[in-house]
Formats: structure tokens, sequence, C-alpha cells
């Protein structure tokens, strides 16, 4: 009995890390990272104030099967939309605030979603929970994208 408990134990501690060691990368090392891998490239743009931000952080990425989906079809960067640093996007040295606003993030949480050179797809604006948020990942992530609108696959899927 004591065996079962520990291993029950161990397991459910291996799928909670599973889902929260989503490995985060910074723009420029992203970005790299995507050229050389082919994944496409999900940008999670923050602010260090904003609620569902922290929701997002809290509920939708530890999620078990958005951070699985996430590890295998996508590398993922973290972008505060008010930090300093200087960003390397397609050749120009821009700051966060700016490759937001070229993007047209107008409010926080944003998900910018970018193909494995850069070129932009598309922007989610606003708050997901896990279960609207993996149709948006499997809908770009397997490229469904290129061959229909986002309300056929979620009607084919028999998404309402």
């Amino acid at each position: 009995m004591k065996k079962m408990l520990l291993v029950l134990l161990v397991l459910s501690m291996s799928s909670a890390a599973l889902a929260k060691d989503l490995q985060w990368k910074k723009f420029n090392d992203g970005l790299a990272e995507a050229k050389r891998t082919g994944k496409k490239v999900l940008v999670d743009v923050y602010t260090d104030w904003c609620k569902w931000c922290k929701e997002m952080d809290k509920k939708t990425y530890p999620d078990k099967t958005i951070s699985a989906y996430l590890q295998k079809h996508y590398v993922i960067i973290k972008l505060n939309a008010e930090g300093n640093e200087q960003i390397n996007y397609q050749g120009q040295l821009i700051s966060p605030q700016e490759f937001a606003q070229g993007m047209g993030v107008d409010g926080y949480p944003a998900t910018v979603f970018l193909q494995s050179d850069g070129k932009p797809i598309t922007l989610l604006p606003g708050y997901s929970t896990p279960d609207q948020f993996i149709h948006v990942l499997s809908y770009i992530g397997e490229n469904h994208y290129l061959k229909k609108k986002f309300p056929d696959y979620l009607s084919e899927k028999g998404v309402k």
C-alpha cells in the first residue's frame, strides 16, 4: 500500500512538473531556435501589472495538455511589453513595445504567433482558458490555418 501511494505521488509530481516546466525563451534566443528547429513561435506578450496575464500563467500555460502541446510544436517566448531590452526582429533593433504595437497588440495578455522564420501568422488578444486555447494552438501548430478559417476548423472538430 505504501509503495502504491509513493508511485502515485511520484506520478502526480511528474505530470505537475511537466506542466510547469515550460522552456520560455528570451525573444532573440527563441527566434534563433525556431529558425534552427522549424517550429512555430508563440510570443506571450504581457505586462507585470496585468491581472489576466497572471491568470494565463497560473491556469492556462500550466495545464498539462497545453504545456505538452507547446513543448512539442512551438518555441515559446515571454515578452514584457514594457521591458527595456532591445530585441532583434526582421533585422531591426526595436523595443518590446514597438514589437507589440507592430503586431497590433492593444491590450494584455496578447499571444502573437509567428512562423519559424519570424513572419507573423496572427494575434490572439486577451485571456484564453485551456479548453479554448488548445484549439487555437492546434489550428496554428498543425497548419490548418493555411487551409481553412478558424470557425470551419472548430465546426469540423465538433466544437461550439
